[in-house]
């Protein structure tokens, strides 16, 4: 059975956007591995504490993660 991880700070994402992130990753392994394997394609999303994830040594933050998202640099 397909398992497929995603791991992301907490407050980034709303209820919406993880179902979003859930249907359309479930969708882009489907296209791979055939449309009867839907059922059986599992999604995790599992949420990290703000400042508990790292990049290129520096910890990232939600405000962070926002920031990044309207374009300017973390």
């Amino acid at each position: 059975m397909p398992l497929i991880q995603v791991r992301v700070i907490k407050d980034v994402f709303t209820k919406e956007q993880k179902s979003q992130i859930i249907s359309k990753l479930t969708d882009a392994m489907v296209s791979i591995e055939g449309e009867n394997m839907r059922g059986v394609t599992w999604c995790v999303i599992e949420e990290v504490d703000s400042g508990d994830w790292g990049i290129g040594g520096k910890a990232l933050t939600t405000a962070d993660v926002h920031a990044l998202a309207r374009g300017k640099a973390a």
